[in-house]
């Protein structure tokens, strides 16, 4: 990897070691009370050992009276600056250096996770995000805020921050301030740009009064709201460059704000997407900027080269993967654990309440605890595993790291499982990178892996009898449930995995089975095929072929109808919040047809015969029909073995059917 990405640069006077930044997580590791545990500082401490130069931590919380119940970071009080000081000892203990984010989240703060009190804000409004109203701030609330953050940022610094950062990005109350969409004040803190800044202007002066000079102040700011009336790139650009005036040492600049429509860190946004608006910034400042949202070490290292920004922001990659520096630096960049942007152990987790995991890392939240006694128990053992899904695969990966040999039959010509599978949909193809990984670190790690291989029982009876493998895992995955459903003679029907995995042809009039995850992607697929790809999209688009309008229905309507038909209430039931919204945006962009509530009757030649809520029956025409409705366990190989090998363990989906996440967790905490 280039040496810039590896060469020092300051914020302030603060140097730090290369131009990797950890940005920001909610962790929801802390107390209730939000006092730093002994898994917050195990999480960071791995972060700093893994190379990364500067972690920010956050959000820090600043408000005493407003404390949320949902473990996030607290530095309001004196009371919670030993915990902090040990966090902060252990990051500088690993060499790295680590500021706080200061945090107050304004209108976003939910009733139920603040003991029920009403959220502030600028102005009183509904605020979208919590699905709530918000209470006007007055003048001496104001000041009582600027002084929040002012003894926080003095107990950062009396702990051994090595600085700071202010959060005026994603909608809280800093951004609520410089919005005019959430800020109506007509006194000195609201009115125009200039006048929205006042809030920000007089936090950052207080927080210099009690810091001094010699204390970086970086800012993070959304490099676009993208929200109705709010701030846009030129409007940030305004901000930054008044806020080098006023001596803040950096900027950090993100996307839009969490309630936007536009998708931030999902899987389906293309990585460095939002770059442009970091490097629109750093073409009008001579302060350090920081560029985030959905980068890797390869990107990273295309925005540094190309000056775009100065140090790059990535929170999820290193939550997917703590060594992602270290082994940037090696120039191993297959051997990094990717961050999919699946959000379903981050967002997904931190939205319902629950601590933060990650699908593609089952280490995150217990990075201290190793399992001496796995290790142990698998050292020096031969090892035969069936199936190189996630669930065999992570399983391998795992106990040759702690001294086992490992063998991996797999019946198809290549690794991954339903990993291809799962991929194939539209804005999906970021699980492909899981399997992509688990191949190159298990070869990495000594992993023989034999492909074309149909294991048998009597095969690895024999093998475990004359001592060759001492341990078998059956990790072979699952099968997809055909229903039973009368069907005419003549009827086209498909499984949804032989769609995806393009082994069928499909008619022009489609009808898809189960509204569930599987069926969403099935029907988002068949509904785009021949709409115009990104190249044909650029070229039209350069050369004013066509009017915006135009393009943008050749984008949405495809060559196929496509109805999608489920007998619950919700389309998507089983698909994670932070991306659900995203995948029923697509069916109706799409122009899918979706039914709930609908039972399908019976399947004939020409359509399929549903009947809907209140009993009424419909034919809906049909040259192709497709099942989505499920998957039952591959375990028959599993069942045959029992009692008959010494040591056998069943894994993933052939225990049962779920998801990526629990499989890869199966093959985590199964080495033993």
């Amino acid at each position: 990897m280039s040496n810039i990405m590896f060469s020092p640069y300051k914020i302030g006077n603060e140097e730090l070691k290369n131009r990797f930044i950890m940005t920001p997580a909610q962790l929801s590791y802390a107390t209730d009370s939000g006092k730093i545990t002994d898994s917050v500082i195990d999480f960071y401490r791995a972060r700093a050992k893994g190379g990364v130069g500067l972690i920010i931590v956050g959000a820090v919380g600043v408000d005493p009276t407003r404390i949320a119940t949902s473990g996030v970071i607290q530095l309001c009080r004196d009371d919670y600056m030993e915990g902090m000081k040990k966090l902060v000892n252990a990051v500088h203990e690993e060499g790295g250096k680590i500021f706080p984010q200061l945090w107050h989240p304004g209108a976003y703060a939910k009733p139920r996770e603040y003991n029920g009190q009403q959220a502030v804000a600028p102005s009183e409004y509904f605020c979208m995000f919590t699905q709530a109203n918000t209470q006007a701030l007055t003048i001496s609330e104001i000041e009582k805020l600027i002084n929040y953050f002012a003894d926080a940022a003095l107990r950062a610094k009396q702990v051994g921050f090595d600085g700071l950062e202010l959060v005026g990005s994603a909608g809280y109350i800093i951004a609520q301030f410089l919005s005019g969409a959430t800020n109506k004040r007509t006194d000195k803190y609201g009115g125009d740009l200039m006048n929205r800044m006042t809030f920000l202007k007089e936090v950052i002066a207080a927080v210099r009064d009690n810091v001094g000079s010699d204390f970086p102040i970086i800012v993070r700011l959304a490099g676009k709201d993208m929200i109705p009336d709010g701030n846009s790139n030129d409007d940030c650009i305004q901000v930054a460059k008044e806020l080098e005036n006023i001596g803040v040492d950096g900027l950090n600049i993100t996307g839009g704000w969490h309630e936007t429509r536009v998708p931030q860190l999902t899987m389906d946004v293309p990585r460095g997407a939002f770059s442009y608006l970091a490097k629109r910034v750093k073409e009008k400042v001579n302060i350090p900027v920081i560029t985030s949202n959905r980068l890797d070490a390869t990107h990273a290292q295309s925005i540094i080269e190309r000056r775009d920004a100065d140090f790059v922001g990535i929170c999820r990659g290193l939550i997917a993967d703590p060594e992602l520096v270290n082994k940037a630096e090696t120039g191993r960049l297959d051997l990094i654990r990717p961050c999919i942007g699946c959000n379903q152990g981050c967002m997904d987790n931190i939205f319902k309440g629950k601590r933060l995991e990650c699908l593609v890392n089952a280490e995150v939240q217990y990075e201290k605890v190793k399992n001496l006694d796995s290790a142990i128990a698998v050292k020096g053992k031969q090892i035969l595993v069936i199936g190189s899904g996630v669930a065999g695969a992570e399983y391998a990966l795992r106990a040759t790291t702690a001294g086992a040999t490992v063998t991996i039959w797999d019946k198809d010509s290549k690794s991954g499982g339903q990993m291809e599978l799962v991929a194939a949909p539209p804005g999906r193809k970021g699980f492909k990178e899981i399997a992509n990984f688990h191949y190159n670190a298990c070869l990495e790690k000594g992993v023989h892996f034999v492909f074309n291989k149909k294991a048998t029982p009597d095969e690895i009876i024999n093998l475990t009898d004359n001592g060759t493998f001492d341990i078998v895992i059956v990790a072979t995955g699952a099968t997809p449930i055909i229903p039973r459903i009368p069907m005419e003679d003549g009827a086209h029907v498909v499984s949804s995995w032989d769609v995806l995995l393009n082994k069928v042809t499909t008619g022009k009039n489609i009808v898809v089975v189960g509204g569930g995850a599987v069926g969403v992607e099935t029907s988002l697929l068949l509904a785009e095929e021949g709409t115009i790809d990104a190249e044909t999209l650029k070229f039209l688009f350069t050369y004013k072929v066509e009017t915006p309008e135009r393009l943008h229905e050749l984008l949405t309507y495809g060559s196929k109808k496509v109805t999608l038909v489920e007998m619950m209430k919700k389309i998507g039931a089983d698909i994670g919040v932070s991306t659900r919204w995203i995948m029923l945006g697509g069916l109706r962009r799409l122009h899918v047809n979706s039914l709930t509530e609908t039972k399908v009757i019976a399947i004939h030649k020409d359509g399929v015969l549903v009947q809907d809520s209140e009993g009424l029956e419909e034919l809906i025409p049909a040259d192709t029909v497709v099942m989505a409705i499920g998957s039952r366990s591959n375990n028959t190989l599993y069942n045959s073995l029992l009692g008959k090998v010494p040591k056998l363990l069943l894994l993933g989906d052939a225990v049962k059917p779920r998801k990526a996440m629990d499989a890869i967790r199966d093959g985590f905490i199964s080495v033993k």
